[in-house]
């Protein structure tokens, strides 16, 4: 299927691994140029360099980086057309999960909301002048299937996610009669450095159950969760979802949310 973002200009956040740079990856192929936001590149986005990629180095924690990120599209591209809000999870140096309502304090909460929920409307209000002059635009904010099943875990994490959902919904009213559609993917579980990288979730889970972290990732936080299918989510499977609905061929979707959980969410 040809997605119809050929020359298409996006930025996306949280870019250099896990689901961000399976996005990056996903919409270069499309044809679309991108600007790439992250706090430092790796190996793997550094391979896509190129006429249609520009990395910027930028900190969401800092109150200027989105809108930032977002002048250089117009610098770079001479506009933008997609934001995928990608960028989220553990704020810089944070692991989760972390048990209990009792253990974030009021920084936790601050730093949470800042990164997943402060650093997304910011974005938004760069991006939406300058897509309001090329007559609409598409937005994805990425968020969690946490955000709509209360749990005594991760709780901060969970109720900014909850407000990006509300978030999106409000936008995708305000300003889908002016051409931009806004829409929600909710990732459940996904092979991403959240669980991967050394002491992140899958350590902290082997530490909590006994098990080896590949035993972890492999069967028992799939069976802690009562994942459907089984397994952790791949990060191309969520890509996938994002790219079609920036794409034109959604024309008619917005303000909706995709859940892309293994089949984490029971509820009707």
């Amino acid at each position: 299927m040809d997605l119809q973002l050929s020359g298409k200009v996006a930025v996306v956040t949280g870019a250099s691994k896990g689901i961000g740079l399976a996005v990056v990856r996903t919409l270069l192929a499309e044809g679309a140029r991108v600007v790439a936001a992250s706090r430092k590149t790796g190996a793997e986005l550094d391979a896509l360099t190129g006429a249609d990629l520009v990395h910027v180095p930028v900190d969401l924690m800092d109150p200027e980086a989105p809108g930032r990120v977002v002048a250089r599209a117009e610098e770079e591209f001479g506009g933008l057309d997609i934001l995928v809000n990608n960028a989220g999870g553990p704020p810089p140096g944070v692991s989760l999960p972390r048990f209990g309502f009792l253990t974030p304090d009021d920084a936790d909460w601050r730093e949470m909301f800042e990164f997943n929920l402060f650093s997304v409307v910011r974005a938004v209000r760069a991006a939406v002048p300058l897509m309001l002059r090329r007559g609409g635009g598409a937005i994805v904010n990425v968020s969690s299937v946490l955000a709509r099943q209360p749990a005594p875990m991760n709780v901060d994490y969970n109720a900014a996610k909850a407000g990006l959902n509300n978030l999106t919904k409000a936008l995708s009213e305000e300003f889908g009669p002016q051409g931009i559609r806004v829409n929600t993917v909710s990732p459940g579980p996904a092979r991403t450095a959240w669980w991967t990288e050394g002491g992140g979730a899958a350590d902290i889970l082997a530490a909590a159950t006994g098990a080896d972290r590949d035993a972890v990732m492999d069967s028992v936080a799939p069976e802690m969760m009562k994942l459907t299918t089984g397994r952790l989510a791949d990060p191309q499977e969520i890509a996938d979802v994002v790219a079609l609905l920036v794409s034109p061929r959604s024309a008619s979707t917005t303000g909706a949310e995709f859940a892309v959980d293994s089949g984490f969410l029971k509820a009707v």
